[in-house]
């Protein structure tokens, strides 16, 4: 037998201080660390850290990917202009760039490549400027899949099915928040500014922000009769939960859907275009 085979694990050593025998089994370790939870050996934070350690290994890149429907891509024959806005407004730092369909991916586009361009677009070449894609199946395992993104220093990776098609993407957030849970960011997490903005005309919404802050903030007159919030003004309008990029003009203004999942909606971008 190997020495790292005979080495206690992580785990192993953990729970063989809690009791005499040391677990032989991961349903036997989650029993040991919910008796540990109750016992107050450990706290419920650490407690479900662990139990998502242990599930960790059985998780594959299917699991956690964005699917194909909800992916923000750039087209490659977009107007250099019209991309700068839209990797504006989606606030993604990596962008897949296809050719003709969601199947054919050319690369990856990096914001912060472009930021150099942003006052004079015409200079944009992205054929040079994009990086190479990396493609995953959708049967990896998420414990081999994190070890290649750390080797190689890769963020973003492009999901392939079993016929060589795009299915979805997979990123280095996405297989971390498999672990700690969602991990948000400044916009997100922002309780003290619901309306938050992106440039001279295009403003970050919650979701969750009341119609009467709305109104107040846009000098706007919508009604929060039937609905409060700004996500379920959208909702109302729409009848259904929305998929991400999706738009939607309503009084003369556009609300585009930034964040989405199969539950509700996040964040929107929000923005005066003239009567419908």
């Amino acid at each position: 037998m190997d020495a790292d085979e005979s080495k206690p694990s992580f785990f192993e050593r953990l729970f063989h201080r809690i009791v005499s025998d040391a677990p032989e089994s991961a349903d036997e370790i989650l029993r040991l660390l919910h008796s540990a939870e109750e016992n107050g050996v450990v706290d419920e934070n650490t407690a479900d850290l662990l139990e998502k350690v242990l599930a960790f290994a059985d998780l594959e890149v299917r699991d956690v990917m964005i699917s194909r429907a909800q992916m923000d891509v750039v087209k490659m024959d977009d107007a250099p202009e019209k991309i700068i806005d839209y990797v504006i407004d989606t606030a993604h730092s990596r962008l897949p760039v296809i050719g003709g369909d969601r199947d054919e991916v050319l690369g990856i586009l990096h914001a912060k490549d472009l930021l150099r361009f942003c006052r004079h677009p015409e200079r944009v070449d992205f054929a040079t400027l994009m990086r190479p894609a990396t493609f995953v199946p959708e049967s990896k395992s998420l414990n081999i899949l994190l070890k290649d993104f750390r080797n190689q220093h890769i963020h973003l990776a492009m999901v392939v099915d079993e016929y060589g098609g795009i299915s979805g993407l997979i990123t280095f957030e996405d297989i971390l928040e498999a672990i700690v849970g969602e991990i948000e960011d400044e916009f997100d997490s922002d309780e003290t500014q619901n309306i938050l903005p992106i440039d001279g005309r295009r403003f970050r919404v919650n979701a969750v922000t009341q119609i009467a802050e709305f109104n107040e903030f846009f000098h706007t007159d919508f009604s929060d009769e039937e609905v409060e919030t700004v996500g379920g003004l959208v909702l109302a309008e729409l009848d259904r939960l929305p998929e991400k990029g999706e738009k939607i003009i309503i009084d003369g203004w556009q609300f585009s859907v930034a964040r989405v999942d199969h539950r509700r909606l996040h964040i929107l971008i929000v923005q005066k275009v003239g009567k419908e």
